[in-house]
């Protein structure tokens, strides 16, 4: 009985450990652009444009330092605090290395997918150099509808000063 149970757990342990698509393959690929497309237009350009038809009309934003936004108050939040003050710009950045996918089926047909990585924070001045000021966990989950990927649920979290500036 203690091998089976045993036998189960080495089984299931090698399933999770291979769920996460390889970083060459098109789903990473595609989701790795949708990532870097996001933040570059939305967070450090301030296409609202865009960031209103990027993100799901039911989009649920958890944040450990901000808590529970749904679309219409994260717009908001967005416009306000992040594209509030070109003088002082918030700027987002992804980890190198730190992308994960993971691919949502149902019934065999991918439908979305799991991305997790590491933000990397900067502030923005004129005239300076970028100044890392917070690093950050998230996890979005983005669906496929109509052959275009929406950014559907967003937990950032673990935010943390950066220490010796790294």
């Amino acid at each position: 009985m203690k091998k089976a149970v045993l036998l189960i757990l080495i089984i299931c342990a090698a399933a999770v450990s291979q769920a996460q698509v390889a970083h060459d393959s098109p789903l990473f690929l595609e989701l790795k652009r949708k990532d870097s497309m996001f933040f570059e237009r939305s967070f450090n350009q301030c296409d609202l444009a865009y960031l209103e038809t990027a993100v799901h009309n039911d989009l649920v934003f958890f944040h450990d330092q901000g808590g529970i936004q749904r679309k219409a108050d994260f717009l908001l939040a967005v416009k306000n605090n992040i594209c509030g003050n070109a003088a002082v710009k918030p700027i987002r950045k992804l980890k190198e290395g730190s992308l994960e996918v993971y691919p949502l089926y149902q019934n065999g047909k991918l439908y979305g997918a799991i991305q997790s990585g590491i933000h990397l924070f900067y502030i923005r001045e004129p005239e300076k150099t970028d100044r890392l000021t917070n690093i950050a966990k998230f996890t979005h989950v983005w669906l496929l509808e109509n052959g275009n990927w929406v950014l559907r649920e967003v937990l950032s979290y673990d935010h943390q000063e950066p220490v010796d500036g790294k």
